[in-house]
C-alpha cells in the first residue's frame, strides 16, 4: 500500500470502527453468527474424505496442537 500514512490508517480504522458499531446496532452480526452453519456438513461424504484425510495427516505428524488421542 503505497503512501499508507498514520492519518489515512486511522480513518480506515474510524471507517472500520463505525461500520462494525452500525452493524452491531442493526442486529446484523448476529446472523451471521458461526452457530448457525455448525452441523451443515453431517452426513456429507465429502466432508467425511476431507476429515478423514485430516485425520491422517495429523496422526502421521502429531504436534502440540493437533494431539491425538
Amino acid at each position: 500500500m503505497p503512501d499508507l500514512t498514520l492519518e489515512k490508517l486511522a480513518a480506515r480504522l474510524d471507517a472500520i470502527e463505525k461500520q462494525l458499531a452500525d452493524d452491531h446496532q442493526s442486529g446484523s452480526l448476529h446472523s451471521k453468527d458461526w452457530r448457525r452453519v455448525a452441523g451443515m456438513f453431517t452426513g456429507n461424504e465429502f466432508q467425511k474424505q476431507i476429515d478423514s484425510e485430516g485425520a491422517t495427516i495429523r496422526q502421521a505428524e502429531p504436534c502440540l496442537l493437533y494431539r491425538v488421542r
